[in-house]
This record gives C-alpha cells, structure tokens and sequence, in this order.
C-alpha cells in the first residue's frame, strides 16, 4: 500500500496505484457546473491532473494558483484541478482567484477517481479525501510523470512537473516510442 505524511504522520492511501508507463484510467469526476469532466484515457492531447486534498486551504489555493498562471503557457494540453471539494464551492474558488486557465472536477460522488489513481487518504485525520499528485498523461493516455507530494502539507516539485508538462506536449515525438 502507497504512503504519503501528514505533518510527519505516515498515512496510507487506498485504489488502485498506476505508475508512468500505465495507461492512465479513464474516469470522470464532475465539473462546477455538475457537468461530467473525463479524465485520463487517450484525448489526443496531453493532460495534467493537479490532485489537492481541498481548495479550502492555503496550500492547494497556491498550488492551483500557479497551475492557472502556468497553464496559460502550455499549447496542446488540458489542465484538471481535482479534489473532494463540492462543485459550487469549486466553481466559487475560481469564481473569487480568477481562475480561468484550467478546469476543476470535483470527485465527490463516487471516488472514482481516487480509487484508480490510489490517491485515497484512507486514515488519518483527512481520510477520504485525496492526497497531494500530479499526473502528466501524453496524447495517448500513458502516464508520463507522477508525483505524490511525500508531505501532503508542502507543495510539489513545480519545475520537475513543469518540464514533463513541456515533454509530453511535445510535436517532435507522437509519443509512442520508448
């Protein structure tokens, strides 16, 4: 079973766990409108998945925030916030950050999401919610870069997701080879 801290604490997380050279699962999670937003599988276009365990906290606002400033940036690739978050305090985040670069999906349903990720805090005080990742998926839907935060109160490696980003959006390879 997958780990990652809280504050220090070891805690476990529950799903499935896909690594980079996994087809990323096709899953969706729903938008802040309550549309259904697909996630993973083959787009042909690449994809970042920004997971956060809460929009409501001050590092996952940071961490979105630069998301939203840098997804400005990125041709060819489509930018998901997802979290447990509720839609309409989702939509209200954006709504009052001027978040306008990348879309947000709420996984509160089902925890489809969580679960074929193995992002699922699954004890611990913020049990069933998800933990700190990213996941960059190429136009072909294989897992090109993951990173689960080790500390889920610090933020992730911006420049190492940053530069998979740029890797897997670009033209000069279709992405197929190894």
């Amino acid at each position: 079973m997958a780990t990652t801290k809280l504050k220090g604490n070891e805690v476990n997380l529950a799903g499935n766990e896909v690594n980079v050279g996994d087809k990323a699962p096709e899953v969706n999670v729903v938008g802040k409108d309550l549309s259904e937003i697909k996630v993973g599988g083959e787009q042909g276009k690449a994809q970042v998945i920004v997971v956060v365990p809460s929009l409501d906290t001050p590092v996952c606002a940071a961490e979105t925030r630069k998301f939203n400033e840098e997804a400005a940036k990125i041709e060819n690739a489509c930018v998901t916030v997802v979290s447990m978050d509720l839609p309409f305090a989702m939509g209200r985040f954006c709504t009052t950050e001027g978040i306008e670069n990348l879309q947000v999906g709420s996984d509160f349903r089902n925890k489809d999401f969580a679960n074929a990720y193995g992002v699922l805090i699954a004890d611990g005080p913020l049990a069933g919610v998800t933990c700190r990742a990213i996941f960059v998926i190429d136009a072909n839907g294989k897992i090109t870069y993951k990173e689960i935060c080790e500390e889920i109160t610090e933020e992730p490696n911006y420049d190492s997701a940053l530069q998979a980003i740029k890797n897997a959006t670009s033209t000069s390879c279709c992405g197929t080879c190894q």
